[in-house]
């Protein structure tokens, strides 16, 4: 009887076999995930609230979710930051040698004008000479204000400092002065600049300490007259001024500057905020409040982004699923789906453990997640391709769950990490067919890791100072193994669960001494050699169109297992003896014939072999016509003279049809093997047409309707199935070559 198939709609799957086939339970699914999207991500991205009033004591005890700016804290130190900035000074050099040379050649000419007395000499220079010091230091100050060299206040400032250090010439001074002739002018002049050049040149905050130094400098000099030393000495120490001045505006720069240099006083995540018990004062309420830690105040933008991105991860992979379905839309049941999610689940939950451990100083402990169990897990079980989209979402989920830095949804460290040995998982186990292979996934994985942490060292700079690096590595390298363990105790798990045929399980499932094949080989020897080559043929082909080889192989090996209840009845297990349909009814002859899929199931059932290859036993006879025991049975009527009771239809294998291509390449391979088999002395041609024949033969016979085979691919079945026939029927095939040839003629020569 042929069981009832999903009928196709729009693009969706629907059945009326159960939940595994639900519409509704499929998309439940996916909002299932989206909320395990959700409430994993939610502690790390949406702040925690408290209903807390000022004035009351806390009932609990409050830590900072993320690193918190300590505005308080961070206005302490910048006003002590300001406080020990020292003041600025500016130094304005000024050419007091000129305003020097100036007066004493205003001295030369006054005193070469005889007309002029002595005493109207002395009271003119008593009121000139200062007043020409005032003169250059006021158009010195003016010509700067006009030209913007140095600010107002600097300006001030210097105005304000030579005048309160003002030197006042002593009255004898001035009367000595008219006495000097032309050449003791210029004897002094070379003397009196040399030393205010020097004097001047060092930094003068207070020109009196200058002023003292004048004195000696003068006895060294080269004046020897007493009155040219007295009158250089008084001179000089007049036009000495401070030049380094107090510079305010500079020092208000330099005072805003250190407060913006200050570095952010933060509170760490983890930190206590508010002790159990502890009184909420305004200050602490304040800080409650800026940091968003209030109920007071309901800001949904939070949970609302939170809501997208888990929609857009589980849309995503809806999508993804969706694309990579076929015309069927889904290629995966619900069962299956609750497997993926199941997987999420368990992927999130190793890297939670991991954050757990993790602090904003210990972050390298989040190489120790094994964040390539879910993409190893969905290799082994599901699909290499659905492994690779999988990646992408859980690289997602780990640069969220494992990031520490509170200044970034996302940390691109962690999240390339479990990008790059996700994939390597991928990679080193989808061709897994031993459990030992998981193991030397896992070692991949960790040599990889590895790599990934020290390149990303590298190229950050050393972010991460050498031990921090080293236990970095050790991590990682740890992950790798502890991802291999944790896929092999979780492997039996799934496929005990939700019967999946992994590549693993079928490799066991391959195994000579299972309890099937050994009653198969003991009791129906034809029938396991003929399983044998049927696995050798299908798998060819169903490695050239992309399909599950492993699963085809195994599969023929017990294709035909329901043989062993009747295993005469069939050609292969003849051996020199009568064949019994010769002496029965056709219709019972096929009914015995068309029994073994049938049994075959039931013992396949009775064994709990998984699903798919019971799949192959029941279908790769399809509702394929036995047209000798029709032909037989209409024979026998017309010999009785009577009217066939029977049609075409009831000399059908009742199915069902192949659903999968690893059923109808088994069928294929099936027929291919016993007519090659039935052949005396095939040839190459003989061969090809037979296969050709038989592919046709089912085509027209509409047996590949309901799996999704191509016309291109049943070329390359062909195509492969004639090469790999005569590879194994290497010896019985005549090839044209070796057709007999007449004898080369004496002399003939070969080219």
């Amino acid at each position: 009887m042929a069981s009832k198939q999903p009928s196709k709609l729009s693009g969706f799957v629907y059945s009326n076999n159960g939940w595994k086939y639900s519409a509704v339970t499929r998309y439940a699914l996916f909002l299932l995930l989206g909320l395990i999207f959700y409430f994993s991500l939610s502690s790390d991205l949406v702040p925690k609230k408290y209903d807390i009033k000022e004035g009351t004591h806390s009932a609990k005890e409050i830590t900072a979710p993320k690193q918190i700016l300590d505005t308080k804290a961070k206005l302490k130190a910048q006003e002590e930051a300001a406080e020990i900035v020292t003041n600025r000074y500016a130094i304005i050099p000024m050419r007091a040698d000129n305003l020097v040379t100036s007066l004493l050649d205003r001295i030369d000419r006054l005193n070469q004008d005889d007309l002029i007395s002595q005493s109207d000499k002395t009271a003119i220079y008593r009121e000139e000479i200062p007043q020409r010091a005032n003169d250059f230091i006021l158009n010195f100050v003016t010509s700067s204000r006009n030209s913007g060299t140095y600010s107002e206040h600097l300006l001030d400032e210097m105005q304000s400092v030579i005048k309160d250090q003002t030197y006042v010439i002593p009255e004898e001074t001035f009367i000595k002065i008219p006495r000097l002739t032309s050449q003791d002018i210029i004897e002094m002049k070379p003397v009196a600049r040399d030393i205010v050049t020097k004097l001047m040149n060092d930094q003068i905050t207070d020109a009196q300490s200058a002023r003292a130094k004048v004195a000696e400098q003068v006895s060294v000099s080269s004046l020897s007259q007493r009155t040219a030393r007295e009158v250089v000495q008084e001179l000089v120490r007049l036009v000495i001024t401070s030049n380094k001045f107090y510079d305010e505006d500079a020092t208000k720069e330099a005072k805003v500057q250190a407060r913006e240099n200050t570095p952010d006083v933060f509170i760490e995540q983890g930190d206590v905020l508010v002790a159990k018990g502890e009184l909420i004062t305004p200050e602490l309420y304040a800080l409650l409040d800026d940091n968003g830690l209030l109920s007071n105040e309901v800001n949904y933008w939070p949970q609302f982004g939170l809501l997208l991105l888990s929609a857009m991860l589980s849309f995503g992979l809806l999508t993804f699923i969706r694309y990579t379905g076929g015309a069927s839309g889904f290629k995966y049941n619900n069962s299956q789906l609750l497997m993926l999610v199941l997987v999420f689940i368990i992927t999130i939950i190793t890297m939670k453990l991991a954050a757990f451990l993790q602090t904003d100083v210990r972050s390298y402990v989040g190489f120790l997640a094994p964040v390539a169990i879910g993409a190893m897990l969905i290799t082994m079980l599901l699909d290499m391709t659905l492994a690779y989209f999988c990646s992408i979402l859980i690289s997602i989920l780990a640069s969220i769950i494992l990031n520490v830095q509170q200044n970034t949804v996302f940390d691109f460290t962690f999240g390339f990490f479990a990008l790059i040995v996700c994939y390597v998982a991928i990679f080193a186990t989808h061709r897994a067919g031993q459990r030992s292979t998981l193991l030397k996934g896992g070692i991949m994985v960790s040599l990889f890791g590895c790599v990934t942490v020290f390149m990303l060292t590298v190229l950050g700079g050393g972010v991460w100072n050498q031990t921090q690096t080293l236990y970095a590595i050790g991590f990682s390298f740890a992950s790798g193994l502890l991802t291999a363990v944790l896929v092999i105790g979780l492997m039996p798990f799934f496929e005990a669960t939700f019967g999946i045929l992994s590549a693993l399980k079928l490799v066991e499932l391959s195994n000579p001494n299972h309890p099937l094949l050994r009653k198969l080989l003991t009791e129906t020897p034809g029938t396991y050699h003929h399983s044998v080559m049927v696995g050798n043929l299908s798998e060819a082909a169903a490695e050239a169109i992309g399909a599950d080889g492993l699963l085809c192989r195994v599969g023929s090996y017990y294709h035909d297992i329901g043989k062993t209840k009747r295993p005469f009845y069939f050609i292969e297990n003849q051996n020199n003896m009568e064949n019994p349909h010769d002496s029965i009814e056709p219709m019972l002859s096929k009914s015995i014939i068309v029994a073994h899929a049938r049994d075959g199931v039931e013992m396949q059932k009775e064994y709990k072999l998984p699903k798919p290859i019971r799949d192959i036993a029941e279908q790769h006879h399809g509702t394929t016509f036995l047209h000798y025991f029709y032909h037989k049975a209409l024979k026998l009527a017309e010999e009785k003279g009577v009217e066939p009771d029977f049609t075409e239809e009831d000399f059908r294998y009742p199915g069902p049809k192949a659903q999968s291509k690893e059923s109808a390449v088994v069928g294929i391979a099936d027929s291919v093997e016993a007519a090659v088999r039935s052949l005396r002395k095939p040839t190459v041609v003989q061969v090809e047409t037979m296969i050709e024949k038989i592919i046709k033969s089912r085509l027209d016979d509409h047996q590949f309707d309901e799996c999704d085979l191509t016309i291109k691919e049943l070329d390359i079945i062909a195509r492969t199935l004639k090469e790999t026939v005569m590879g194994i029927f290497h010896s019985r095939i005549e090839y044209p070559e070796d057709v007999k040839k007449p004898k080369k003629e004496e002399g003939a020569v070969t080219t």
